[in-house]
C-alpha cells in the first residue's frame, strides 16, 4: 500500500507546526481508506484512536521484554507484569477493533454485499452501520454496568479491576462515533429505510411476544438466525458474532446484559494471546526492514534457476514466512508481491502462480507461530507449544506434495523460449562476491528469527508470548541499526497496521467467546458430544474424523478461518479426546481443514486475498488451484488417519496431547 509523503520542515529548516494527533494522522492515513476518514472529524478521531492503540501496543511489548529480562537474568520476577499485560491486551483488542472499524479493515462475507447496487445496496450499507451501532451501544452499556459492579475491587497484585473494562467502554464510544459517521455519509433515505426495517422487526417481535408468546423462536435459535443473516448481508464477522449473542441476551435468555461485555473481556484476558499482536508486528516489520526481500532474493539465487525453481521458491518462501510472521495475510502479501512479478517476467501463468501461492498458504497453517495455532490452543486448552511442534512434519509432508505437483505440471517450453530453463526464475545480473556475501548475511538475519522462535519454544526457554516479544525487538534492531531501512513514516505505518490487524483478530476471539458462553448455557456442546460419540460408536471413529474435517472446511470457508476454530474447536476437541484421539493430532487436522476452506473457491476469504495481491480474477484461479487442493486434501487424510505424522516429533520432545 503506497503511502503519501509529508514534508516535516519548511524552506528555512524550521519545523512545521503540528499537533501530535494531526501529525500522526497525516502519516498513517492513506488514500485507500474508506470515506469515513476523509472529513476533519473522522481524521481526528482516527488519529486519536491510532495513537492510543499504538502506545498501548508498544507499552505491552516493553513490559513483556523487561519482565523476561528481570526474571531470567536478574532473578527478580515482576509480580505485576502479567496483570498489566492482560489489561493492555484487552485494550489492544477493543481499541484496536475501533481502529479497524475506522480503517474499514474488518473482515466479513462480501459475496452478497458486492452484488447489491443502487438503492438496495445503499440500504444494505446503512443497515450494516445500524447493526454496528447497536453492538457498540450495547457493549458500552454492558461495560458500564459491569464497571459499577467491580468498582473498588483489585486484582491479585493490587491493580484496580476496572482497568480491564475502561478500554471496552472507551472503545464502544469510538465505535459509536465511526458508525454514526458511516450513517451521516449515507443517503438519508437509505438511513431511514434501514432503520424502519429494524424497527418493524423489533415491533413484530414484541407484538408476537404479547399475543402469542409460544410462537417466538427459542433464544438460541434467534441468536443463530441473527448471526447468519447479518453475516450474509456483509456485517463484519466480529460484529455478527456479537450481534447474535446480543439477541440471545435481549431475547429471553434470562441472563444479565452485564455478562455480554464480561464474556467478551474474558475471551481475550489471557496473556498468551499477546503473542498474536507481537507476531503480527514481527511479520509487518519484515516487510519494512528489508528482511523479506533479502530472504526471497537468496531463495531465487539458490533455487530459482533450476527446473520449476520459481514454483519451489514460492513454496519454500511461504514455509519460511509462516515460521516468522504468524499472519497469513501478511505472508500472502509479502511472498506474492515479490514473486508474482517474477512469474510474469518469466512468461509463466500468473493464475497458476496465485493458485500455488494460495495452496502454499494452506500448507503454512501448521508452521509455527501461525496465529490460528495460538488461538486454537487457547480456546480449546491444548498445549500451544505442543501444537507448534506437532505441525512441523505435516507441513513438510504437504510441502513435498505441492512441490511434486508443481514440478510435474510445469508447462513445456516452446521454441521461442530459447535456452530458458523450464519453470525457472528470470535471469538476473551476476553478483560480485561482495554482493553475494551481503545477500547471504542479510537473509541470514531473517533466518535467525526462526532460530529465536523455534529455539525458544523447543528448548522450553520462554513462552510463545515471550518469544514473540524477542522476535519483535530483534526485527526492530536489525531494521533500524543493521539495515537502516526503517524510517519514521514506515515505522508509524506498520505500527498502526499491526494494531488494526491484531484488534480485528482479538475482537473476533472476544465476540466468539460470548457466543461460546451462550452455546454452553444452552448445553449445545453436551448435545453435540452425545450425537457425535454415538455416531462414532455405531459407524467408527473414522466417520467422526471425516465429519469434523468437512465441518471445518465448510465453516472455514464461510467464517474466514479463525472464528471456525474458536467456535468448533472447544466443541470437537473434547469429543476427540473421549474417543481416544490425541488432541495435538486432532488440533492439526482441524487447522489444516480450516485452511483448506479458507483458500477454497468460491467463498474462501484467503483465496480472495491472494487474488487481490496478484490482481487476477478468482474465476481464472479456480481451475488451476483444484489440483493443489486435491493433493492437500489427500495429505490431510493421511495426517488424520496416520497419527505418527503429527505425533512423532512431539513424542520425541516430550510434548503430550
Amino acid at each position: 500500500m503506497d503511502a503519501r509523503e509529508h514534508p516535516r520542515a519548511d524552506d528555512s529548516g524550521g519545523v512545521v507546526p503540528a499537533t501530535l494527533v494531526s501529525d500522526v494522522t497525516d502519516v498513517i492515513l492513506d488514500d485507500e481508506l474508506l470515506p469515513r476518514t476523509n472529513g476533519r472529524i473522522g481524521k481526528w478521531f482516527h488519529g486519536v484512536i491510532a495513537i492510543a492503540v499504538v502506545v498501548v501496543l508498544i507499552a505491552s511489548l516493553v513490559v513483556v521484554f523487561i519482565s523476561v529480562i528481570s526474571r531470567y537474568f536478574l532473578g527478580r520476577p515482576l509480580a505485576w507484569a502479567d496483570d498489566a499485560d492482560t489489561s493492555m491486551l484487552v485494550a489492544i483488542g477493543f481499541l484496536g477493533a475501533a481502529l479497524t472499524l475506522a480503517r474499514g479493515e474488518h473482515l466479513g462475507v462480501t459475496a452478497l454485499r458486492d452484488r447489491l447496487s443502487g438503492r438496495l445496496g445503499e440500504v444494505n450499507e446503512a443497515l450494516i452501520a445500524w447493526i454496528v451501532l447497536i453492538v457498540a451501544v450495547s457493549l458500552g452499556w454492558s461495560s458500564n454496568k459491569i464497571s459499577e459492579t467491580v468498582g473498588g475491587q483489585t486484582t491479585s497484585t493490587g491493580l484496580p479491576e476496572i482497568i480491564n473494562y475502561l478500554p471496552i467502554l472507551i472503545s464502544a464510544g469510538f465505535m459509536v462515533i465511526f458508525a454514526l459517521l458511516d450513517l451521516l455519509r449515507s443517503k438519508w433515505r437509505a438511513v431511514v429505510g434501514s432503520a424502519l426495517i429494524l424497527l418493524c422487526l423489533t415491533a413484530a417481535w414484541v407484538l408476537v411476544g404479547l399475543l402469542a408468546p409460544g410462537a417466538l423462536p427459542l433464544p438460541i435459535v434467534l441468536m443463530l438466525l441473527g448471526f447468519v443473516i447479518t453475516l450474509l448481508i456483509g456485517v463484519p464477522i466480529g460484529f455478527s458474532l456479537a450481534f447474535g449473542a446480543l439477541l440471545y441476551f435481549w431475547g429471553g435468555g434470562n441472563v444479565s446484559i452485564a455478562l455480554f461485555s464480561q464474556q467478551m473481556e474474558s475471551g481475550i484476558s489471557n496473556v498468551v494471546l499477546l503473542a498474536i499482536p507481537f507476531f503480527v508486528l514481527a511479520g509487518l516489520i519484515m516487510e519494512i526492514n528489508g528482511m523479506s526481500r533479502r530472504l526471497i532474493e537468496l531463495l531465487l539465487v539458490g533455487i530459482g534457476r533450476f527446473r520449476s525453481g520459481l514454483r519451489i521458491v514460492m513454496i519454500v518462501a511461504m514455509a519460511l514466512f509462516s515460521g516468522i510472521s504468524g499472519s497469513k495475510s501478511a505472508d500472502v502479501a509479502a511472498v506474492g508481491t515479490m514473486l508474482l512479478p517474477a512469474f510474469r517476467k518469466s512468461k509463466q501463468s500468473e493464475y497458476e502462480a496465485v493458485a500455488l501461492l494460495s495452496a502454499s498458504a494452506v500448507m503454512g497453517e501448521t508452521i509455527p507461530p501461525c496465529i490460528n495455532m495460538i488461538i486454537l490452543g487457547y480456546v480449546a486448552s491444548v498445549s500451544i507449544g505442543g501444537l507448534f511442534i506437532a505441525g512441523i512434519v505435516p507441513a513438510v509432508l504437504l510441502a513435498i506434495g505441492l512441490a511434486v505437483v508443481a514440478i510435474l505440471t510445469v508447462p513445456k517450453l516452446s521454441a521461442a523460449d530459447g535456452d530458458q530453463t523450464v519453470g525457472a526464475a528470470p535471469s538476473a545480473p551476476r553478483r560480485t562476491p561482495a554482493q553475494r556475501i551481503r545477500l547471504v548475511a542479510g537473509a541470514g538475519a531473517a533466518l535467525f528469527m526462526i532460530v529465536i522462535i523455534f529455539g525458544g519454544i523447543l528448548g522450553g526457554i520462554a513462552t510463545p508470548t515471550e518469544v514473540s516479544a524477542f522476535a519483535v525487538v530483534y526485527a526492530f534492531v536489525v531494521g533500524g541499526l543493521v539495515f537502516r531501512e526503517m524510517k519514521v513514516h514506515s515505522t508509524l505505518s506498520f505500527l498502526v497496521r499491526s494494531a488494526s490487524l491484531a484488534g480485528m483478530i482479538l475482537f473476533i476471539v472476544a465476540s466468539a467467546q460470548a457466543v461460546t458462553y451462550v452455546l454452553t448455557a444452552e448445553q449445545v456442546p453436551q448435545a453435540m458430544a452425545n450425537a457425535l460419540i454415538g455416531l462414532a460408536h455405531s459407524q467408527g471413529v473414522w466417520l467422526f474424523l471425516v465429519v469434523s474435517i468437512v465441518m471445518l472446511v465448510v465453516m472455514g470457508s464461510v467464517l474466514e478461518g479463525a472464528p471456525a476454530l474458536i467456535i468448533f474447536g472447544p466443541l470437537l476437541i473434547p469429543i476427540a479426546s473421549d474417543l481416544g484421539i490425541n488432541t495435538l493430532q486432532f488440533g492439526i487436522v482441524l487447522i489444516i481443514a480450516m485452511g483448506l476452506g479458507l483458500f477454497s473457491p468460491p467463498f474462501g476469504v484467503g483465496l480472495y486475498t491472494a487474488c487481490a495481491v496478484g490482481q487476477v480474477p478468482i474465476e481464472k484461479v479456480a481451475r488451476p488451484i483444484v489440483k493443489y487442493l486435491a493433493v492437500l486434501g489427500v495429505g490431510l487424510l493421511v495426517i488424520a488417519f496416520v497419527p505418527w505424522v503429527s505425533l512423532a516429533l512431539p513424542n520425541l520432545l516430550g510434548f503430550k496431547g
